[in-house]
C-alpha cells in the first residue's frame, strides 16, 4: 500500500520549497503520494492540489478579514481531505496563520506534523508558543538562531540550512542576461520588486513607479534601466499600472526574479524572501514594506526585534536601508536609491556583509535532503506503530 503524505504551502516561496522536498523524497520513495495546498511548483512536482495555494495567499492583520470566508472553506477542504485519507504525516510549510489553526486539528486526527519553515514567532506573537508545543513533533527551521530560541521553549527544532542557497541559480551570466534584457552598456539596472501577493503588489506598485519617475528626473532618462519582476502566476500587473509603467519603459517580466537580480545593479525589495534571493546573489538592495495603517497600528506593538529585513535580522545588525510604513515614501526611496548608486564605495561595502549573510545562512548538507531523511524517519516511526 503506498504511503500518503499531507503536505502544504500557501504561498510562492513555500511552494517552492515544499516542491523540493517532494522531489528529495521521490527520490527515495517513488511510492510515496503527495496531496495538499498546492502552488504551481508542487503541482509539477506531482502534488494533488486539494486546494490551491494562491488561495491563501494574503498578508496582513485586516488585509485578511475579507478574505475568511474563502480561506475557512479551503481549511475545511483540506481537513476533510486528511480524515478521508489519513496520511502517514503531515509536512505544513510557512503561512502560520493557516497551518497553526491546521496542525491543531491535525493533532486531534494523531497525524504527526513536520513544520517546515518554523513561524517567526521570536519575531513576533510569542502567543503562539504553547500552540507549537502542543502541535509541532518537529519544526525544520531555516535560519541558525532559530534552534536554541526554540530549544529554550521546549520545542524540538532542527536547522536545515536556507533552501535557497541550493536553488537560487541564474539562468545565464550577468552580460548574456543584461543582452538579453536588451539593457545598453554603461546602463545602471534598477530591479524593481513589489512583492508575490496581489495585495503587497497593490500596495508597493504606486509608489515604486514614482519612485522611478524621481529617479530618471533627478539623473536623465539614458543612464537608468528598470525591470518589474513578479513571480510566476501573478498575472497582469492592472490596467491601472500599465500606462505609467509603459511610459517610463520599465520592463515587466514574470517568473524571472533571480534572473532580474543577479543583472540588476541594485534591487528594490519588498521584505521577504526576495531580499534572501538578493543576498545570495550578491546584488546591493533596499528593503521596504507597507501593510494597511489598521494592521500597522495592531501589529506594530507585538514586534520583537530590531530590524523588518531578514538580511539584518540574521546580520545583526543594519546592512541594508529599511524604509517600513510611513518611511516608504517615492520620495525617501528613490533618495536612497540614487544615494546607493552614486557611492561604489558603499556598495562593494554591501556586496561583502552580503557575502558573510549568505555564509550563515549555507549549511554543510542539501537542506532538502536533510528534511527528506526527518520526514522518512517520521514515515518509519508510524510504520512500526501501525
Amino acid at each position: 500500500m503506498a504511503h500518503k503524505i499531507l503536505i502544504s504551502a500557501g504561498e510562492a516561496s513555500g511552494d517552492l520549497y515544499a516542491a523540493g522536498l517532494v522531489e528529495a523524497l521521490r527520490r527515495r520513495n517513488p511510492s510515496l503520494e503527495f496531496f495538499g495546498c498546492a502552488g504551481p511548483r508542487m503541482q509539477r512536482a506531482g502534488v494533488r492540489a486539494v486546494v490551491d495555494a494562491a488561495s491563501l495567499s494574503v498578508v496582513g492583520l485586516v488585509e485578511v478579514i475579507a478574505h475568511l470566508p474563502r480561506i475557512y472553506g479551503e481549511y475545511r477542504k483540506l481537513l476533510q481531505a486528511a480524515k478521508v485519507e489519513r496520511p502517514e504525516v503531515a509536512i505544513l510549510t510557512d503561512s502560520p496563520d493557516f497551518h497553526l489553526r491546521l496542525a491543531r486539528r491535525l493533532k486531534d486526527l494523531k497525524i504527526p506534523v513536520i513544520y517546515l519553515v518554523a513561524p517567526q514567532v521570536w519575531a513576533w506573537r510569542q502567543g503562539r508558543l504553547p500552540l507549537l508545543q502542543r502541535t509541532i513533533d518537529r519544526l525544520l527551521c531555516i535560519f541558525p538562531f532559530e534552534p536554541e530560541f526554540f530549544a529554550r521553549h521546549g520545542i524540538q527544532a532542527t536547522y536545515i540550512g536556507h533552501p535557497l542557497t541550493r536553488l537560487i541559480q541564474p539562468s545565464a551570466s550577468r552580460e548574456e542576461l543584461r543582452r538579453r534584457y536588451r539593457i545598453p552598456e554603461g546602463t545602471r539596472l534598477i530591479a524593481l520588486l513589489p512583492g508575490s501577493r496581489r495585495g503587497e503588489i497593490s500596495r508597493h506598485l504606486p509608489v515604486l513607479i514614482e519612485a522611478a519617475r524621481k529617479m530618471i528626473a533627478a539623473d536623465g532618462r539614458t543612464t537608468l534601466g528598470f525591470i518589474l519582476a513578479v513571480p510566476p502566476g501573478t498575472g497582469t500587473i492592472g490596467s491601472n499600472f500599465k500606462e505609467p509603467v509603459s511610459g517610463l519603459s520599465i520592463q515587466v517580466l514574470e517568473g524571472q526574479t533571480w534572473d532580474v537580480l543577479a543583472s540588476a545593479d541594485l534591487a528594490l525589495a519588498a521584505s521577504g524572501t526576495v531580499t534572501i534571493e538578493a543576498t545570495l546573489l550578491g546584488t546591493p538592495m533596499i528593503a521596504f514594506y507597507r501593510v494597511n495603517k489598521m494592521s500597522w497600528w495592531m501589529g506594530r506593538h507585538l514586534v520583537k526585534v530590531p530590524f523588518f529585513s531578514m538580511v539584518n535580522l540574521v546580520a545583526g545588525k543594519r546592512v541594508v536601508p529599511e524604509l517600513i510604513q510611513d518611511d516608504l515614501t517615492a520620495e525617501s526611496l528613490a533618495g536612497e536609491a540614487l544615494a546607493l548608486l552614486g557611492d561604489e564605495a558603499a556598495r562593494d561595502s554591501m556586496r561583502h556583509e552580503l557575502r558573510t549573510v549568505a555564509q550563515k545562512l549555507s549549511a554543510p548538507q542539501d537542506p532538502m535532503e536533510v528534511a527528506a531523511s526527518i520526514v522518512e524517519g517520521h514515515l518509519k516511526e508510524e510504520m512500526v506503530h501501525a
